[in-house]
């Protein structure tokens, strides 16, 4: 153990944790099924987009030199969108009707929407105003034909599918959901809706994890909780390493005789680092079982939730070369005391509200690593550096929930 890193930063975590990136599958799916994935190849567009010159507005397609406004046109015909290919030639003094996305006509390059024109009789129009270029969507615009659209590690949110389509594609490449497994550790754990017994709780952590899982696009796996025993621990080790790409365990990873975790990774596995300089959750630890990466995260729900925002994130998003869903950081003015640390960067829970000025961070309630309802009720956590108490009124860096 003296040999392995211990006690350390958290940039120094991650670098140890990222230099194991876990393996990636591609798979190809529909682009119904494709939102949060996270593309595997670049993406060359299959078409230009718009395919052809066309107006972004209804309204009148004519040609114009940036000066001349004749008194009226002479309207020669209707352009539609979708419609068979026009052989319109139009001339100075001419204009087309012309809907949202119709082929521009030879001989026009402005367009000026209907509200801004005057109808004389069936073929005859005044405009009030003079038409403008920028109402014309040219060729290739958005994007050319086999100009790159996405890149590798893109996460497919709203606009990036939108984009996907708009290239023409049906399909795309994306990584496979890692399948992440949860254990719980503990004597006194209990299924939450059973009856407690003196000494039980209800187990929270492993939901709480799971559901961090999800939000990073990934599939999580609940076993049930673990018994106070090296033997038992063993066992669902090894079922999780072959079921899953990656581990996470809750508890029993810190100084204490039943902390299994802990010294079945010191005697058994191959452990990477072991405490880091976090509050709360110092005492997480990161290594292999059976070749399968394995997280040792703290019992205390708070603990074992910022660890995971701050190290298994991370590491997970790595993984596939991607940066999404991103962590938000902003800056807040401090309007309550809030306590750093010594030698750990301190995450506080708190609550934002938004003013004039930004963010003011406020702390209302216990701080404790085992109190889940001041995380739950926070809007923030605080990224206090070490050994650094900030003055009410001063402005910190924050990370947003």
């Amino acid at each position: 153990m003296a040999e392995l890193p211990y006690y350390i930063p958290v940039d120094e975590a991650l670098n140890i944790v990222h230099s194991f990136p876990l393996p990636t599958r591609i798979e190809h799916v529909g682009l119904d099924h494709a939102s949060g994935r996270v593309l595997a190849t670049e993406l060359k567009s299959n078409v230009n987009d718009p395919p052809f010159d066309n107006s972004s507005m209804d309204g009148f397609a004519c040609s114009y030199d940036g000066q001349t406004v004749h008194d009226s046109y002479h309207v020669i015909g209707l352009v539609q969108a979708a419609k068979d290919e026009q052989t319109l030639d139009v001339k100075q003094g001419e204009a087309v009707r012309i809907m949202t996305g119709a082929p521009l006509p030879d001989g026009c390059n402005a367009i000026i929407p209907i509200e801004q024109t005057e109808t004389i009789d069936e073929t005859t129009v005044r405009f009030l105003n003079p038409p403008k270029t920028n109402f014309v969507r040219y060729k290739g615009e958005n994007i050319k034909q086999g100009d790159v659209g996405l890149t590798k590690g893109t996460y497919l949110g709203p606009a990036q599918l939108g984009m996907c389509a708009t290239m023409g594609y049906a399909t795309v490449p994306v990584f496979e959901r890692f399948r992440i497994g949860i254990l719980s550790t503990g004597d006194e754990l209990k299924p939450p809706g059973e009856p407690l017994a003196y000494g039980e709780i209800y187990e929270s952590n492993s939901f709480g994890l799971a559901s961090l899982v999800q939000w990073l696009g990934h599939e999580s796996k609940r076993y049930p909780a673990v018994h106070d025993s090296k033997e038992a621990l063993v066992g669902a080790l090894d079922v999780a390493a072959a079921e899953c790409d990656l581990i996470l365990t809750s508890g029993g990873v810190s100084m204490g005789e039943f902390d299994h975790v802990r010294h079945v990774m010191e005697e058994q596995g191959d452990l990477k680092f072991w405490r880091v300089k976090i509050r709360p959750g110092s005492p997480p630890l990161f290594g292999f079982w059976k070749g399968t990466p394995i997280f040792g995260l703290p019992g205390n729900p708070v603990s074992s939730h910022v660890v995971f925002r701050m190290i298994v994130a991370p590491y997970v998003r790595s993984s596939l070369g991607s940066t999404q869903p991103i962590e938000q950081k902003a800056r807040a003015k401090v309007r309550d005391i809030i306590k750093g640390t010594a030698d750990c960067l301190t995450l506080r829970r708190v609550i934002l509200k938004h003013t004039d000025e930004g963010y003011h961070a406020f702390q209302p309630k216990h701080q404790g690593s085992g109190n889940l309802d001041s995380l739950s009720a926070a809007d923030g956590l605080t990224l206090l550096p070490p050994g650094h108490d900030p003055n009410i009124d001063e402005w910190i860096d924050v990370l947003v929930l």
